[in-house]
């Protein structure tokens, strides 16, 4: 059987990171997808709220790295859970265990809005967007980028379309 989800969105707060008793790293959060269809009677999309949770590096990794506003790619498996609320009433929620959290926007995209510039990537000046994760689980303790960037073969263009080659 398949329990695999993939969801893009844009966290609405900021992650809350908190430790088990026994020190275990785990972070919620929401991400507000918006719907890939628009309604017939020719509204505006609808926006889905999805609640997430990370544990461990994953965790660790969200809670240093995103901030509300910021793009996010989750990447795990759904989870239905039971709980009772204070009242006594059987209740039932659904979340995203998350295997892995992928930057959705570059470090450049996100300078000029509205959570700041706060994201430093572990110091590296690399905007390259969505290359990057926290495995769920791995042996060197959480987020390390390369020391520079990748050499680029591409040659810039004048804005004249007569150099394009098509």
């Amino acid at each position: 059987m398949l329990n695999h989800i993939t969801i893009m969105g844009r966290l609405t707060r900021d992650p809350e990171l908190r430790r088990t008793g026994s020190g275990i790293a785990v972070t919620s959060f929401t991400v507000a997808v918006d719907r890939d269809f628009a309604p017939k009677d020719g509204g505006e999309r609808e926006t889905d709220f999805i609640d997430c949770v990370a544990w461990r590096q994953t965790g660790e990794f969200v809670s240093k790295y995103f901030q509300k506003g910021r793009m996010a790619v989750v990447s795990g498996r759904l989870q239905i859970r039971s709980w009772t609320d204070k009242d006594g009433n059987k209740r039932r929620t659904a979340e995203v265990v998350a295997d892995n959290v992928y930057f959705g926007d570059s470090k450049r995209d996100s300078e000029g809005s509205s959570y700041g510039n706060n994201n430093s990537y572990g110091g590296n000046s690399y905007g390259g967007g969505n290359n990057y994760s926290a495995p769920a689980s791995n042996n060197y303790g959480g987020y390390s980028a390369p020391a520079s960037a990748p050499a680029s073969d591409f040659a810039m263009l004048d804005d004249d379309d007569a150099q394009l080659p098509f």
